[in-house]
Order: structure tokens, then C-alpha cells, then sequence
């Protein structure tokens, strides 16, 4: 009776630990953005990893360049489209291996036609929320007559950006996409690691939706740079959420003098509380994070 009641003990600790860890630690319940099961290139020592978050107006844009692919994650508004162009010809960008959209306001949306028409885009990722405007339609219409592969990305999934750095989903799932409702809510938010730095990506996910992610993933949210959501606005970055991210510095973008007084004051004071060092392209131009994995530095345009 003793051996069952022990038993017993055992799985119900264990059932909780799957709660507890959400789709996060366990590898046979992670999978690739293809269905496969999850798998990662080893970290080479010393390579060095870019992530510089585009100044791009009121929108977000931020270019990620690990040794073996390009990535992108959103492209700003439809009217910063030729300077996207030309910040990316900048950094010598001729190859856009993926080109990830968190969700389809124009602000992150937008400058997606110029990327397409003007970059050999390899694959597109978005969240699946469809909308009836002209720019969306635009998007899907030329990634169709382009033959870009096209994926929906969720929750749990996993995409490897190569040379040992990964990029984990934590949200939206595909039963809030199918319930459709607030497309900044519904914005893609994962993490990328690359062996001990780690950065957490947000679009504009809503205080709502953090606390849902927080309470599916808690700790695991533990982020080296917080990408701030939706450009520091009063309406994310919950409290409680930011704790569990304790990230060192927090990058925000944002337009000069934007007509919405992004970042709020609210936000901004959270940020100070919890002693992050804040970067804004406003006031610092285009932000450039610098890893090998182990350390990192931040570079502002604006010095």
C-alpha cells in the first residue's frame, strides 16, 4: 500500500511540473515552425551575433544577423518603406532568410512590400490573423505570385536562426488566432537565446495578453534585453510581467515627438523602477546589441 501511495506522489509531482513548465523545457513537446521535432545548431564559441533594432519611425523593424542566416522581425510603416530599403542595403543586406511580421498593423506591416520586392526573402513567418486592408492583401498577394514559403507561427514552436541561436514562441496560440479579436494582442512574442544571452520579442502585445503569457511560462520569460512592447505604451508592460522578464535594458521604438507620446511616462517609470537601462530610437538613433553569447555590448547611432 505503501509502494502505491509512494507511486501515486510521484506522478502527481510530475503532472504538475508539465503544468508548471507550459511547453517550455520539454523537448518532446517542442517542435519546429515545420513540425519537426525541435532541434538546434550547436553554439560556435565566439561567433558573433547582431541584433539592431531599425530607427524607422513610429514602426518597428529590427535586424537580426547570426554568422549563417539574416533575419528581420517586422518592417515599419508604409511610409518609411524606401528608408527600410536603404537601412537594410546598408548593412549590406542582399538575402533575407526569414522575414518574420508580428502582426498585421501597418506600423510593423508596412514596409513588408518593399522587403519583398527588393530582397530574395527565403521564407515568411506571421501569426495567421488576417485583415481586409489593402496592405495586408498586398503582402499575401505578392508572397503567392513570388512563390515565397509562407507559415503560420504559434505558441511552443521553434525556429533556429543557425549558429546555436534559437527563437521560441510563447504566444499567440492557434485558439486565440481562431477567436480572432485585438490584432496587438495577438502579436507574435518569442524569445531568442544564443547560449547565455537571451532577448525577448513582444510586437505589441497588451497587458491582457502578458498576464496569460506569464502565467503559462513564468520564469522561463527570463530575458538578458526586453524588446518594449508596443512602442512603451501605458497599455503593456505589466508590472508583474516586466519582474519575471528582469531584463538588464529594455529597447524601445518609437517616433520623434509620434503623435501617440509613445513611450508613456507610466511605462517609462516601470522601466526606471526596475532599474533597466532604456534605449529609444527617438533620442538614440538605430540600437545595436552585440553578442558572442556569453557577453554583450549595446551601441547607440546617436553617441
Amino acid at each position: 500500500m505503501k509502494k502505491i501511495f509512494n507511486f501515486i506522489i510521484v506522478v502527481m509531482m510530475a503532472a504538475a511540473l508539465i503544468i508548471a513548465l507550459g511547453c517550455g523545457n520539454l523537448a518532446d513537446k517542442s517542435k519546429n515552425a515545420d513540425g519537426s521535432k525541435a532541434t538546434t545548431t550547436q553554439a560556435k564559441t565566439n561567433e558573433s551575433v547582431t541584433i539592431k533594432m531599425l530607427n524607422i519611425g513610429q514602426g518597428d523593424s529590427i535586424l537580426i544577423k547570426t554568422a549563417h542566416q539574416v533575419i528581420l522581425i517586422d518592417t515599419g510603416d508604409v511610409d518609411m518603406r524606401d528608408k527600410l530599403v536603404e537601412l537594410l542595403k546598408k548593412e549590406n543586406v542582399h538575402q533575407i532568410d526569414k522575414l518574420i511580421i508580428t502582426h498585421p498593423h501597418a506600423d510593423h506591416l508596412g514596409g513588408a512590400y518593399a522587403v519583398l520586392k527588393d530582397f530574395d526573402v527565403k521564407q515568411v513567418y506571421d501569426n495567421g490573423q488576417t485583415t481586409s486592408n489593402a496592405t495586408y492583401r498586398t503582402y499575401m498577394k505578392l508572397i503567392t505570385s513570388k512563390k515565397i514559403p509562407y507559415k503560420q507561427l504559434l505558441d511552443c514552436e521553434n525556429i533556429d536562426f543557425g549558429s546555436g541561436v534559437s527563437f521560441r514562441v510563447f504566444s499567440p496560440t492557434a485558439d486565440e488566432i481562431k477567436a480572432g479579436g485585438d490584432l496587438n494582442s495577438n502579436s507574435i512574442v518569442g524569445k531568442l537565446v544564443y547560449d547565455k544571452f537571451s532577448m525577448l520579442f513582444t510586437g505589441d502585445c497588451e497587458a491582457d495578453r502578458e498576464k496569460v503569457i506569464l502565467a503559462k511560462y513564468g520564469n522561463q520569460l527570463k530575458s538578458t534585453i526586453l524588446k518594449s512592447p508596443h512602442h512603451g505604451s501605458k497599455t503593456s508592460s505589466n508590472r508583474e510581467y516586466l519582474k519575471a522578464i528582469a531584463s538588464e535594458a529594455v529597447l524601445i521604438s518609437c517616433g520623434v515627438n509620434n503623435d501617440y507620446k509613445h513611450p508613456h511616462d507610466v511605462t517609462m517609470n516601470k522601466y526606471n523602477d526596475l532599474k533597466m537601462k532604456i534605449y529609444r530610437t527617438d533620442k538614440d538613433g538605430s540600437i545595436t546589441i552585440e553578442t558572442d553569447g556569453n557577453t554583450y555590448k549595446i551601441r547607440k547611432e546617436n553617441t
